[in-house]
């Protein structure tokens, strides 16, 4: 090779090492949206609670706590908690009872849901990384303890795109009682193409910001400065290729402007039935805005949305609207059930009766549990516990009436069949058709994943 040769080579992009890179990095960007194989189901609607709601207070019986309540732990079977001093074995306030033909006990705080257990399918070993809300809440949404990584929901996006493209195909529901910590950070598509984070629904009266124009500003004026834009925005791309900020606002544009008649159609729930709105618990102050979220969720889907995700509480300011109980566990979760319960098992039943569930998946989760001891900073509190806690799953491709894994006698740890965030992470995306190994994208000299190095997909809950 000649020197002039090696040095164009060099030059054009650190000889042959560049052009190699260039290559990869073109390949990640011109993915073509699509499964890897046949995907079990085609949608997701992802149900977070921030705070950390207590597994043994809702979907673990653990009756030894009941046996040993008010005891110590000692020597090595201490329990330390992350916040004030270590308290006693404390059992449930609530009564739990069999359900449905498995026979499953599920607690009275969450009456709605106990009756559909012969639906779900339980993870009872759950295990975070961090015990802190802030990491273990970027661990649940992003796969990672730090902040700056894609969402769960943002890689969905980038995996299989959208099935409508008049509306997104990440839609973010929060809790209008306030946002998680670290907000967006979220539902952020951090290194992914800016098209893939998520877009924020309000409520009913603006379930948009700032989507339509303003009143004194009429369609063909309107019509005339999306034209000008346009051809600005066009004439900068042929100046500046592949930026990508550049090419997902001018998409995002796109978007908003067909968004303008789709939106109030999708969000509209004017047609919906008295028998829905009631299911929904939409008459109800205490339920109607979560409600509404869950319906929302439904037509969201209905519509094809690729990815939902709800949050049910998440301001962590005073006073606290998320699971975080230390204080008072009772007063804590009756106040956050009353909210939860009905309207999360009427989007259940709702998707079911629909014939809507054998191609849509559920994920019910939070971002760690709670400790079976009672907490020094207040009355039958109970502090973070990332040991061992309980997600599920309904709906496509899973096994329905099914507990997977378990903790030891006293709710604390995983003891059986242990589930990581990552095989959590992984099996979801093998149920939209996506193999976790094989969805990444070309970062910082890494070839970046959900699952990080990680993760096996959970085949024993797999239908």
């Amino acid at each position: 090779m000649s020197p002039n040769r090696r040095k164009f080579l060099w030059e054009a992009g650190g000889g042959l090492a560049g052009i190699a890179l260039s290559q990869m990095m073109a390949a990640a960007a011109e993915r073509k949206p699509g499964p890897h194989f046949a995907p079990k189901a085609k949608n997701i609607i992802m149900i977070f609670l921030p705070g950390g709601i207590s597994a043994i207070d809702t979907f673990d019986y653990k009756p030894e706590l009941e046996k040993h309540h008010g005891k110590a732990t000692t020597g090595a079977n201490t329990i330390t908690p992350f916040f004030g001093k270590p308290g006693t074995l404390m059992k449930s306030p609530w009564t739990f009872r069999q359900r449905g033909q498995t026979g499953k006990y599920v607690s009275d705080l969450v009456p709605n849901l106990a009756s559909l257990t012969d639906d779900l399918t339980f993870l009872h070993s759950m295990v975070a990384r961090s015990n802190a809300h802030g990491p273990a809440l970027f661990q649940m949404s992003t796969g990672f303890i730090f902040q700056g990584f894609p969402s769960i929901g943002s890689w969905i996006s980038y995996g299989l795109g959208s099935e409508n493209q008049n509306l997104p195909s990440f839609v973010v529901l929060p809790d209008r009682r306030g946002l998680p910590p670290c907000g967006v950070a979220n539902w952020g598509n951090g290194f992914l193409p800016a098209a893939h984070q998520g877009v924020i629904f309000g409520d009913q009266k603006e379930p948009i910001a700032d989507i339509q124009p303003p009143s004194q500003v009429s369609e063909k004026a309107q019509a005339a400065s999306y034209d000008l834009l346009t051809q600005l925005n066009e004439d900068h791309l042929k100046l500046n290729p592949g930026e990508d900020a550049l090419v997902a606002r001018i998409k995002s544009y796109e978007m908003a402007a067909r968004m303008q008649i789709s939106a109030p159609e999708v969000t509209d729930i004017g047609g919906e039935s008295e028998a829905t709105r009631e299911m929904y618990g939409l008459h109800d102050p205490v339920t109607r805005d979560y409600g509404y979220n869950c319906l929302l969720a439904r037509r969201l889907v209905e519509k094809g949305v690729r990815c939902v995700q709800m949050y049910n509480g998440g301001h962590f300011g005073a006073p606290r609207v998320n699971w975080d109980g230390h204080e008072d566990l009772r007063a804590n979760h009756s106040k956050m059930a009353a909210v939860l319960d009905k309207p999360t098992a009427a989007l259940i039943r709702d998707l079911k009766q629909r014939g809507m569930l054998k191609d849509t998946l559920v994920v019910f989760t939070t971002e760690f549990g709670r400790l079976p001891i009672s907490e020094g900073l207040g009355e039958g509190g109970r502090d973070h516990n990332p040991e061992g806690y309980t997600s599920f799953f309904v709906g496509a491709g899973v096994k329905p009436g099914m507990s997977y894994g378990a903790t030891d006698e006293l709710g604390y740890k995983a003891s059986e069949s242990p589930v990581t965030v990552y095989d959590f992470h992984a099996t979801i995306l093998h149920l939209l058709g996506l193999d976790h190994k094989d969805l990444n994208w070309y970062h910082n000299g890494i070839r970046r994943r959900l699952t990080d190095v990680h993760g096996y997909v959970i085949k024993p809950v797999l239908a």
